[in-house]
């Protein structure tokens, strides 16, 4: 297939380029190199995907594809490209709004004027926000969002469901939950927590260590995507799947796993409660191990030494 992905320089965009380029199908990647972190990585990134015939990169905003892509069409659309964390949406909404929810609709507006039949999008175990009815289902109405940034994904959801109504559009939004592995981005906290621990600098810990995260390693979470584009596409549908382990663990488990690996004890800077965090993630799956064969594998002791391994071998101490 001939397949747009947006944000395929990021931690999990370049890991599903990794694989959608090992099954045979045709890339082309926009990325704007969001300063979100250092444009280094993201070119690291990328750099063997450059090497492949199959793949095309482009520097460039989805709130400008036109001009990006010159009406091309393709067969598949997988948006994950965003303003990303929940925290920092907290101090530019406006931001979030506009690249989360106007670069979403104006992919959208893309498909529909040139004939693209399905659309997968990147969501967030972050639309459920304080829902105290887990673990989450899908189906659940009861979303909660307590940040810009989730409240973002939810609308991004939304308009997806309405172009596939008005339009014939297949659309697939897939939430996922708490993603780690080789190459996560450094601002997130399982990458945080090796690098400070390893240099003997003290880590945040926001309360008393007993929010709660379903982890998800990041080659499950491709494995999940690949399922969704290997769908057979249905004119005018839309799902939603959460993509999760469904196994959570709470932050002071999280911390003592990664001291063991590492082989010393973490120095804890306790602060309060941050605004916007969720108390506990955890995804109810069966809808996606039904539809989509869904198996995820990797036990977080299992993925928290991978993500080890990868940190050692890329000299980030």
């Amino acid at each position: 297939m001939k397949i747009l992905v947006t944000g395929g320089a990021g931690f999990i965009g370049s890991h599903l380029c990794n694989a959608l380029l090992a099954a045979g199908h045709h890339v082309t990647n926009i990325d704007n190199f969001d300063t979100f972190y250092d444009k280094s990585i993201k070119l690291n990134n990328i750099v063997k995907h450059k090497k492949s015939a199959n793949y095309k990169f482009i520097e460039g905003d989805i709130l400008n594809l036109t001009a990006l892509l010159n009406n091309q069409s393709f067969d598949l659309i997988i948006h994950l490209a965003a303003k990303a964390g929940v925290r920092p949406s907290l101090e530019n909404p406006i931001a979030y709004h506009r690249v989360n929810v106007e670069g979403t609709l104006n992919l959208l507006e893309y498909a529909r004027h040139n004939n693209i039949p399905k659309f997968i999008f990147a969501s967030s175990s972050s639309v459920y926000g304080e829902n105290p009815s887990v673990p989450w289902r899908e189906n659940d109405t009861r979303l909660m969002p307590i940040s810009p940034y989730a409240a973002s994904k939810i609308s991004a959801e939304l308009l997806g469901k309405t172009y596939a109504t008005l339009f014939g559009l297949n659309f697939i939004a897939l939430r996922f939950f708490t993603v780690y592995g080789p190459g996560q981005r450094p601002d997130l906290a399982i990458h945080k927590f090796f690098k400070l621990i390893y240099n003997d600098k003290p880590i945040t810990v926001f309360g008393d260590g007993s929010t709660m995260r379903d982890y998800t390693f990041i080659d499950d979470i491709v494995s999940g995507i690949m399922s969704a584009v290997n769908l057979p596409t249905s004119k005018s549908e839309s799902e939603i799947f959460n993509l999760g382990n469904s196994d959570t663990i709470k932050l002071t488990e999280l911390i003592s796993e990664i001291e063991n690996i590492i082989g010393k004890k973490a120095i804890i800077n306790s602060l309060p409660e941050q605004t916007g965090d969720v108390s506990r993630t955890f995804a109810d799956i069966s809808k996606s191990k039904q539809i989509l064969d869904y198996n995820p594998k990797t036990k977080i002791a299992d993925g928290l030494k991978k993500f080890n391994n990868w940190y050692i071998q890329n000299n980030k101490k």
